[in-house]
């Protein structure tokens, strides 16, 4: 346990449990927009399950974006940085009583409220025993927190990456507790150049996530070195600062709200295909909006490249789809989606348009 003793002793970490642990006790506390407004209405499925989570408990979320996938009944999901327990008992609705969530939190006063209401949420769910966990521990030493290799489908962050001074470390623990498939579903805070020391050692910027916040092309580089598939970006929002003194000091570096998935599948495993979704996923029965190329519509069939193929054929979501070999024929059929940008600036400005924000969303927060 020496190592991770030595990760609470870090400066950063100290400076951040104090902030989320005494200077914040509501999300209003914040000093800056972090916890940006919905870029579109959130997926019906999702807002019932917010309404029956505890106000104590909603009062106290910091995300920055909506960190639930789809494709959830009966697994096995951890939430890194899971503060109050927000995510983790929606998650909790959604995995059903067969699955199970487990969140980890450094911050002993976040996680004093997220027990406080297991009992109410179990409940209010109608379980008969509670499917969520919550242990103390640090997400760059999720082993030696108790948690097993290969043991969860999925993992989840909600804008926390950024808060810690290891994002390598952090991918890298994602990676060796997540089972083969599996799948690393975060939204976080990115920006769009490598921040400035004064910027790094401003303990209120590090706090609301500026001062953390990765370069978005730094996050690609990291996940391929611990393994993961390229990055795929799902949703982004751009970020604005009104606290002036805040905004002095960031000077001219910008900031996005940003959603990504990161598989843990094999390589150069798959070649192009058709895929056709099935429409068999609880809440999004009609079209899945996988990630910002790709939204799939039930019952037709669409063009994917290999490194896609590899991820829906290797991952969860091969039970929600039929593959077909490229030129096959296939009725009705969809379009081959055009190329779009990797870059969550551009999206972001993409998705304020009013025809495209309607359709497709944004990195938001959720409440209520």
């Amino acid at each position: 346990m020496a190592e991770q003793a030595s990760f609470a002793d870090t400066t950063v970490h100290l400076d951040v449990k104090d902030y989320y642990g005494k200077t914040l006790q509501k999300t209003s506390d914040l000093k800056s927009n972090v916890c940006v407004a919905p870029a579109g209405p959130l997926p019906k499925l999702i807002l019932q399950a917010l309404r029956k989570v505890h106000p104590d408990v909603t009062d106290r979320y910091f995300g920055c974006g909506l960190a639930v996938p789809e494709c959830l009944e009966g697994c096995r999901i951890l939430d890194l940085g899971c503060g109050s327990g927000r995510d983790c008992y929606i998650l909790s609705q959604l995995v059903g009583e067969a699955g199970h969530v487990t969140g980890i939190d450094m911050t002993e006063d976040q996680l004093e409220v997220a027990r406080k209401h297991v009992d109410f949420h179990m409940k209010e769910f109608g379980y008969q025993k509670p499917n969520v966990t919550f242990v103390q521990g640090y997400i760059e030493a999720l082993t030696e927190a108790g948690l097993e290799k290969n043991s969860f489908d999925i993992i989840i962050s909600n804008c926390v990456v950024n808060l810690s001074p290891d994002k390598k470390k952090v991918l890298a623990e994602a990676y060796n507790v997540l089972k083969d498939g599996g799948e690393f579903f975060f939204s976080d805070m990115y920006s769009n150049g490598r921040q400035t020391e004064d910027i790094k050692n401003n303990k209120v910027l590090w706090g609301e996530g500026f001062g953390g916040a990765l370069w978005y092309k730094d996050l690609l580089q990291l996940a391929e070195e611990v393994g993961f598939r390229p990055p795929r970006l799902v949703k982004a929002n751009n970020i604005s600062v009104d606290n002036k003194e805040i905004q002095a000091i960031l000077g001219d570096f910008k900031f996005v709200a940003a959603t990504y998935r990161l598989f843990k599948v094999p390589k150069g495993s798959a070649k192009p295909c058709k895929a056709i979704y099935n429409g068999n996923t609880r809440g999004v029965e009609d079209s899945l909006h996988f990630d910002c190329q790709y939204t799939f519509k039930a019952n037709q069939a669409t063009e994917i490249d290999g490194e896609l193929a590899s991820v829906l054929t290797h991952s969860r979501y091969a039970q929600a789809f039929t593959f077909q070999p490229p030129g096959s024929s296939c009725e009705p059929c969809q379009l081959k989606p055009k190329a779009g940008s990797w870059d969550p600036f551009e999206l972001a400005v993409q998705l304020q348009k009013p025809s495209a924000g309607s359709a497709t969303g944004g990195c938001c927060s959720t409440r209520s």
